[in-house]
């Protein structure tokens, strides 16, 4: 066999193969590794693993349900997923974790993968709703590869119920033409919100950050459920809810068309609108915020588990996470993922702002998720 114009021995193949085997590798890089290209049809009837019609098919069924986030995936990627499986991703997408909890509580969602924040994974096992994990069937998760604060919420007690996906903040993004310069305090969005930006800034449809920023606002913690605290932060919607241009999670259509100037943003969604259209720039509130990391995690009544393993591990494989960075703009805490990106995402001050700027950031707390005096105010807010 050959790799480029490299012959590769026997027992390199066999160690190709058998990584191919595991899932460890995609069929692209065992291809691609083994100089097979061409020949794979030929090769079919003699190692049935190469083929993934029918055999692997009949394995991992036809299908694979992934409930994510807004512009959160290389869709090309589920399209290589599917040529190398046979197994079609149906993308389902949700605004908050409030949202994805209520799914899941509510029995048969058909979900096999979701994505949980990670305040949100200590509900989900105290609930017993979500799959512990058998790190054997996701080879490509190496633990030590991962920075450890972006990924330790997904052990608890020893036991791994969620592997990493993707970190980030929640800042602000704003249209420069329209606004006249940078935006980097919660402070002047929702004052100007109700004075010079009146009808043109957008927040969140997600209690954690639209209460949390409005916190953060009269310097109280992002993740406070002080009653009094929160009776400052629903004072503060409650006159802004009027100024609004809408309350959404998906907030990039109407930034790009220049019916929003400013919205409440996620670092992926900052840096596409910037990739895009440049005049849209992305800063932390000064004041502090949200950091966040995002995972994997298989709910416990997931239909197609085999497909759902299959799908994380590919998808941690550090060749098609280094797409997947490239697509959605969002920071990878995969130290072999990073090694594949290009030097100006790594220094991109949109995905990896200056240290110091991370430090009044605070990770959501998992009593966010289910305090009844943050669902009441949200709730008062948007039918205020």
């Amino acid at each position: 066999m050959t790799q480029g114009n490299q012959t590769i021995s026997r027992k390199q193949f066999m160690e190709e193969l058998r990584r191919y085997e595991k899932g460890s590798v995609t069929r692209r890089h065992f291809l691609g590794v083994t100089g097979l290209g061409t020949a794979m049809a030929v090769m079919g009837g003699a190692v049935p693993g190469l083929m993934p019609g029918r055999a692997r098919a009949q394995d991992l069924g036809d299908r694979v349900v992934l409930a994510t986030w807004p512009n959160y995936h290389d869709p090309a990627n589920f399209d290589n997923f599917a040529a190398d499986t046979s197994v079609y991703s149906q993308v389902n997408v949700f605004g908050s974790n409030e949202e994805m909890l209520a799914k899941i509580q509510a029995g048969g969602s058909g979900w096999d993968v979701f994505v949980p924040t990670n305040y949100a994974i200590p509900t989900y096992v105290e609930a017993d709703l979500i799959e512990p994990l058998d790190l054997s069937k996701l080879p490509n998760y190496d633990a030590a590869a991962f920075e450890q604060r972006f990924a330790d919420a997904g052990t608890i007690d020893g036991t791994v119920y969620a592997v990493p996906k993707n970190w980030g903040t929640t800042g602000i993004a704003f249209n420069t033409d329209k606004t006249g310069g940078v935006v980097d305090s919660w402070k002047s969005f929702f004052d100007g919100a109700r004075d010079q930006w009146d009808g043109r800034v957008m927040v969140h449809d997600y209690q954690l950050t639209t209460i949390g920023n409005a916190l953060v606002y009269f310097g109280h913690s992002f993740n406070s459920v002080d009653p009094a605290e929160l009776a400052d932060a629903e004072k503060l919607l409650i006159e802004v809810k009027p100024h609004l241009f809408a309350i959404s999670s998906d907030y990039q259509p109407a930034m790009r068309n220049g019916d929003a100037w400013l919205t409440m943003c996620w670092t992926g969604d900052g840096k596409q609108l910037n990739s895009d259209l440049p005049e849209i720039g992305f800063a932390l509130g000064k004041e502090g915020g949200e950091i966040w990391s995002d995972y994997y995690a298989i709910p416990k009544d997931a239909p197609h588990k085999e497909a759902a393993y299959a799908l994380i591990n590919y998808l941690l494989d550090p060749e098609v996470n280094a797409l997947e960075a490239q697509a959605h703009g969002y920071p990878v805490a995969d130290s072999r993922t990073n090694a594949l990106l290009p030097e100006e995402l790594l220094n991109d001050p949109i995905l990896y702002p200056a240290a110091e700027s991370l430090n009044a950031l605070e990770f959501g707390a998992a009593v966010t998720l289910t305090d009844p005096n943050r669902a009441e105010l949200m709730a008062r807010f948007k039918s205020a």
